[in-house]
């Protein structure tokens, strides 16, 4: 079926815009011909020959000099650059029209003989006719040069009149850096209606200081963002080196950010996308980027290859975690996801977004099921056979597990247990289980509980399961559920105080993409007992964090937002740890992620732990789970003289850094 053709107005103005761009050339071409016959015949005629003869030969050819010139602007299409974004290849055009009507009309004039311009020079008889070369050359010359320059005129003046009417309407803006990032942009908002008018540059090599990019002065260096955005009103900032990482890339924003301006970031250069515009890839300021580190990437053809045409489980798919993984593996085409959540609510959301993504059809499946049910889990398990599974479900809050220690253990352990022993009894190809920083050494019942699911994946590896089981390991998410982030931004929205535990507290801090990232590229390196690490750089000071945030929020710490220090909750540390003192690390092809060396596991004696410990948890007693606790993970450490150690050993280790 034929698609209607839509009535478009052939008088349009942009219709008319370019008959009329191509009126103004073709009269341009006329002056140009009759100039270049004229000073021609002045040339070539010192004793004032005939010159009214001359100039109604070139009338006569005008009509064919502007056929040809219509021709040659139409082929190159000249009339349909719009100037405003011109590049040096749209006038390049200009001058291949021109030279290519200027050939074809002198050769027809040749043929037709319409100019005619004598000389005076006597050979033999008298007077000769001479070739009019250097009239054609002037033709094409004058009608090149004087096209360009009335098009640069033009634009000129324009811009001028566009800057003068706008200029209080756009963004005084600094750019920091002045390099290609920072020209490239500069040229971009040259030649485009921006709400941005830059101001001044940035830039830490003293080379450069004074220095005039695209008329923007460099004006002074990094360490001087303060007083340069006092100094010339600057409204926006504009961060533009984007291969700049590291405490770096942090200091720079957090001076930045300091500043109150409104803040713009390219992402980091591997984030970039080729053949868009720099600007359009321009973002506001985020947490994240005051991490200091850039976005880690992951292999998607590997993670492609074991997801494709796949039945996919993700155990707690409605948590932050479990949601994403889902939004991630969506993209790999499998051909089922089944989201298991003990939570309607979350789970609700993201099916609907998943739904609405993909459309109604999408093979989505939503089952609220607690993963402590081993019963309805096995049932599940033989109705949808899963290929794959990502188990996210577990309480992952510290202060509450502490106070619940038997439902920590009841969630987290059997809950895992069971989804474990459900896999290897239906012959799953993968197991990948979330875990976490705080199972290293852990100092509280969550993180405790943690390191026992490591040590059930890992006996499970041990026992010669057909499935690949494997564990990831990473620290505080941002933006998850449970993290500091929402509770801060929740504290500053009802005015302050923001609540730290601690003023020397630091932690790993990652995103939840780069999270899922890590989980799904897991999978590709599992073939059993495995715990993957994650290099997550330095870790991050909550206080800085803190401090940051409020001021990304717009306002000042400690004199609009107050933040205050609570002290270290039950079973919390100064700082975490990736790897236990006996776990090495080995490397994957992946430069970021690590490989924890397994940790033997006396199954025998670790089954009969485990079964004790279940008929403990059915009494509810607190202490007794906790006891039993410390007998499944003998790193575990509950009590207040091993983390007065763990402190003293921070302090040692903030010594040493700031003796660095």
């Amino acid at each position: 079926m034929k698609k209607p053709k839509l009535k478009t107005n052939s008088f349009s103005i942009r219709t008319l815009r370019e008959w009329g761009i191509l009126a103004v050339d073709l009269v341009i071409v006329c002056i140009s011909l009759m100039s270049a016959v004229v000073l021609s015949q002045a040339y070539l005629n010192q004793q004032g020959t005939d010159l009214i003869k001359v100039i109604n030969g070139a009338f006569i050819s005008l009509p064919f000099a502007m056929l040809c010139f219509f021709l040659a602007f139409w082929a190159f299409k000249v009339f349909k650059v719009v100037w405003r974004y011109a590049r040096g290849r749209d006038y390049l055009r200009i001058v291949g029209a021109c030279a290519c009507a200027t050939i074809v009309f002198s050769i027809l004039d040749q043929l037709i003989g319409l100019i005619n311009i004598e000389g005076t020079q006597n050979v033999g008889n008298g007077p000769i006719k001479q070739v009019i070369y250097p009239a054609y050359i002037m033709l094409g010359f004058f009608s090149t040069v004087s096209i360009i320059l009335c098009r640069m005129i033009y634009e000129f003046i324009y811009a001028k009149q566009r800057d003068k009417l706008e200029i209080t309407q756009r963004k005084r803006t600094m750019i920091i850096g002045a390099g290609y990032t920072a020209s490239a942009i500069l040229d971009e908002l040259s030649r485009q209606d921006s709400i941005y008018n830059p101001i001044c540059l940035i830039d830490d090599d003293p080379d450069k200081l004074g220095r005039i990019i695209n008329d923007v002065e460099v004006v002074g260096n990094t360490k001087e963002i303060a007083t340069c955005v006092q100094k010339y009103a600057i409204d926006t900032i504009i961060f533009a080196i984007p291969s700049l990482g590291g405490e770096a890339r942090q200091r720079i924003l957090a001076d930045c950010n300091a500043t109150k301006c409104q803040i713009k970031v390219l992402p980091f250069i591997s984030e970039m996308i080729a053949n868009v515009n720099i600007t359009k890839q321009m973002r506001d300021i985020n947490i994240a980027d005051l991490l200091g580190r850039q976005q880690i990437t992951f292999d998607d053809m590997g993670v492609a290859s074991y997801i494709y045409d796949k039945v996919v489980m993700v155990t707690g798919g409605g948590g932050s975690i479990g949601s994403e993984l889902c939004r991630q593996i969506a993209k790999y085409k499998p051909r089922r996801i089944i989201i298991v959540d003990e939570y309607e609510n979350c789970a609700y959301n993201i099916q609907q977004e998943l739904l609405r993504t993909y459309g109604p059809d999408y093979d989505l499946h939503v089952e609220i099921i607690d993963v402590k049910d081993y019963d309805k889990m096995d049932e599940l398990f033989k109705e949808f056979r899963p290929q794959i599974i990502f188990h996210a479900a577990a309480h992952k809050h510290v202060p509450l597990m502490e106070t619940v220690p038997e439902e920590a253990v009841k969630n987290n352990i059997f809950g895992t247990y069971n989804v474990a022993l459900l896999a290897d009894k239906h012959n799953v190809q993968k197991f990948i289980m979330i875990s976490t920083d705080k199972a290293v050494n852990p100092t509280n019942v969550m993180g405790a509980t943690k390191r026992c699911c490591e040590e059930i994946v890992q006996m499970m590896a041990q026992k010669g399961s057909k499935t690949e089981f494997a564990a990831v390991r990473f620290g505080n998410v941002l933006g998850s559920n449970g993290s500091v982030i929402p509770l801060f931004k929740a504290q500053i929205d009802n005015g302050g105080p923001v609540t730290v535990t601690h003023p020397d507290i630091i932690r790993y801090f990652m995103t939840i993409p780069e999270a899922v990232s890590l989980v799904l590229q897991a999978g590709t390196f599992a073939h059993g007992g495995e715990i993957f690490v994650l290099d997550m750089g330095k870790q991050v000071k909550i206080l800085t964090l803190a401090e940051n945030l409020i001021t990304l929020m717009g306002y000042k710490p400690y004199k609009d937002i107050d933040i205050v220090f609570t002290g270290l909750r039950p079973g919390e540390k100064l700082y975490e740890e990736l790897l236990m003192n006996e776990e090495g690390l080995q490397k994957t092809s992946n430069e970021k992620i690590f490989i924890g060396h397994q940790v033997k596991i006396d199954i025998e004696k670790f089954s009969k732990e485990l079964e004790k410990m279940r008929k403990i948890c059915m009494t509810n007693d607190k202490q007794a789970v906790v006891d039993q606790l410390k007998v499944l993970v003998p790193t575990f450490h509950h009590d207040e003289a091993y983390l007065k150690k763990i402190q003293a050993k921070a302090e040692e280790y903030k010594k040493e850094v700031q003796a660095k």
